[in-house]
């Protein structure tokens, strides 16, 4: 019986397991291999480790794990979630099962971007969504924004001020009369036409419409959604947020007792939607941990 099962191995459940390592709690984290940014070349705003690989963040804190012997990590990801006499039972994709008195539910999300041929093999590398941690690498250089008026409009202002230029690109229907007089007024170049792919071209990216092609050093996506990457809060039956995220409090507690929640699948209802940083996602990963060990503490 473990004080926590971690499922996840990004930067909250690292740091969810780091904590309840050090405070000497046997702890299980479990690694599907599966990441948000897996595809990432460099992480960046990250303080101490700004331009670090994924990659190599993650290889460093398992490092830094295995000097916890309380702290155990299987390679495996768990398929189901499910309630017991004392705690919960994680069944494992393995076909085995571990017993646990907590579970902290690191999984994380997935993007599901705008079906535009192309795209997908971009991500991460020139195509992103999040101008904290790619704006800078774009500085003084030409982009392009794929998406609805609205969210583009969000990214002119944060990128505005880095880039050179910019050019909006409609994805699906060209925009509207009064979408492309507010995109002008906000001195962005404006496609007429929808996006019809997407291809690296040397260092840049070729962007295709309808009436030919443009070049630019790389896109920022303002139509994609976000998904759950396990199904753990539908079968526990959490209670979720408009957002679609867990609703958490602030120490990681879902509606489940015993059940807490951190990283981007999850956040306070104070809060609008999930923010994409690897710094938070570590601290929520702490404070759910923190939010066991009181648990333990308490009886």
């Amino acid at each position: 019986m473990y004080d926590a099962i971690v499922i996840g191995a990004g930067p909250a459940g690292l740091q969810a397991a780091l904590t309840l390592g050090r405070m000497h709690r046997p702890t299980l984290l479990l690694d599907s291999g599966e990441y948000r940014n897996g595809t990432v070349r460099h992480m960046h705003n990250v303080v101490a480790n700004d331009g670090t690989p994924p990659a190599e963040f993650r290889a460093t804190a398992r490092e830094q794990l295995a000097e916890y012997s309380v702290v155990e990590i299987r390679d495996v990801g768990a398929q189901t979630v499910t309630r017991s006499d004392g705690g919960f039972v994680v069944q494992l994709a393995d076909g085995e099962t571990a017993e646990t008195r907590h579970v902290i539910l690191a999984t994380g999300v997935a993007d599901d971007l705008p079906a535009i041929p192309g795209l997908q093999e971009l991500w991460g590398t020139k195509a992103f969504s999040c101008p904290f941690c790619d704006g800078h690498e774009h500085a003084g250089r030409s982009i392009g924004i794929l998406g609805p008026a609205p969210r583009a409009e969000h990214l002119i202002g944060l990128l505005g001020r880095i880039v050179a230029d910019i050019t909006v690109f409609p994805v699906d229907q060209p925009f509207t009369d009064d979408e492309v007089r507010t995109l002008d007024a906000l001195g962005v170049r404006v496609s007429a036409e929808p996006v019809l792919s997407v291809a690296p071209q040397d260092d840049d990216v070729r962007i295709t419409t309808a009436t030919g092609a443009h070049t630019v050093a790389g896109v920022f996506v303002a139509s994609g959604t976000m998904r759950h990457r396990a199904p753990f809060a539908d079968q526990l039956g959490l209670q979720m947020l408009p957002s679609g995220s867990i609703e958490i409090d602030d120490f990681g507690r879902t509606s489940m007792p015993g059940v807490f929640a951190a990283g981007d699948l999850a956040h306070r209802a104070s809060l609008p939607g999930p923010m994409a940083s690897v710094l938070l996602a570590a601290a929520a990963g702490q404070l759910a941990a923190v939010g066991v060990i009181q648990s333990l503490t308490a009886g």
